[in-house]
């Protein structure tokens, strides 16, 4: 899409512990074109950084804040992050 590049976390938490989320998210970022990460937290809630244009990112977040089919998305925190520079989107564990 284009745009200014700009980065955001997310704190995502209700039932989307596990790996599905974690590749569904993934999944969604790259057909978006958003680089960063998304992992697992120890309280069952997944963190993602997500960087890209403007609406690329957006569309990430409006994502997330839906779910995968199967999860059951509480809350999405949102906050603005420092851009990294990621050259793709990982997942971490």
């Amino acid at each position: 899409m284009g745009g200014v590049t700009t980065a955001v976390e997310l704190h995502v938490s209700g039932r989307v512990q596990g790996v599905s989320f974690r590749a569904a998210t993934q999944q969604e970022a790259e057909r978006l074109g958003v680089t960063g990460w998304v992992r697992n937290e120890p309280d069952g809630s997944v963190a993602v950084h997500a960087e890209g244009a403007q609406g690329d990112v957006d569309a990430l977040v409006a994502w997330c804040r839906r779910g995968p089919s199967g999860s059951r998305v509480r809350n999405v925190a949102v906050r603005e992050a420092a851009v990294g520079g990621h050259r793709e989107f990982a997942i971490r564990y």
